[in-house]
């Protein structure tokens, strides 16, 4: 089973976090701070990430299964479906569940969402950026590459300790062999959803959808100026402005279901 971390009421609504590729579940610290007075925040790791199990030869042959059926087996276990907030790898896992098993899940938050290349392994330059990068955080624990972020980024001193703290917990076998994500395409999943979605995404990132093509009314796609991969980091406000009311508006017991129109900020 995933390990999972746990804040605030667990009467409350339930809202899953879901990180991305070499991060874990507690990479949210001010999401969380912002939460957690309002609902039960749970965070996962996902496989080879945080405390959760590391990958062995039968899980990376099937990584993408293997990513799906674990994050449906910890919604399984929750008493009620949550509101999944999710980025990046966690957010097209997330998306897979949502498609496959609308039952577990209430409604998504989706930022800039893992796009599938389509290849049966790791490119290679991906896997030397990766080396290279989580290699930084092993001679002096990260401290070059946390100055480098302050001076770089608006970041919270708290998102950016967390960031560097989840690289030292990375299973590098799945950067290595397992980060080929599957042959489903993007845009197809988000048409099939039969949840409602919030989707968010850097305006000129190379891996939002076109929004032509998203058709789906219970999606709502909004592509943000001025923000990379992690927007919610780059543009707290922002994201919070919209993130926030859509959240509060999925927990409400027997609620209308979310339909927005697509949207571009």
């Amino acid at each position: 089973m995933l390990a999972l971390r746990e804040w605030g009421n667990p009467t409350a609504p339930t809202l899953l976090l879901i990180h991305g590729l070499t991060e874990s579940a507690a990479a949210w610290p001010d999401a969380v701070a912002r939460w957690s007075s309002r609902y039960h925040v749970l965070a996962v790791d996902l496989r080879g990430h945080g405390m959760s199990p590391r990958w062995d030869d039968h899980s990376l042959a099937r990584a993408p299964q293997t990513l799906q059926e674990d994050l449906e087996r910890v919604i399984s276990s929750l008493p009620e479906p949550p509101v999944v907030v999710a980025h990046s790898l966690g957010g097209l896992m997330s998306l897979r569940v949502g498609v496959a098993r609308s039952d577990l899940v209430r409604a998504l938050v989706l930022e800039d969402v893992a796009r599938p290349t389509g290849h049966w392994g790791p490119a290679p330059w991906f896997v030397e950026h990766q080396e290279r990068f989580l290699d930084a955080f092993v001679a002096d624990g990260g401290a070059a590459e946390r100055e480098r972020m302050r001076r770089e980024t608006s970041w919270s001193d708290a998102e950016i300790e967390e960031w560097a703290r989840c690289k030292e917990q990375v299973d590098r076998r799945f950067i290595r062999e397992g980060t080929y994500l599957g042959e489903a395409d993007l845009v197809s999943a988000i048409n099939q959803l039969t949840i409602p979605a919030l989707y968010l995404a850097p305006r000129h990132g190379d891996m939002a959808p076109d929004p032509s093509e998203v058709t789906n009314p219970l999606v709502r796609l909004v592509l943000i100026d001025g923000v990379g991969h992690c927007v919610r980091r780059d543009a707290p406000e922002t994201y919070h402005g919209l993130v926030d009311p859509f959240i509060e508006e999925a927990s409400e017991p027997l609620g209308q279901a979310l339909v927005g129109d697509h949207e571009a900020r």
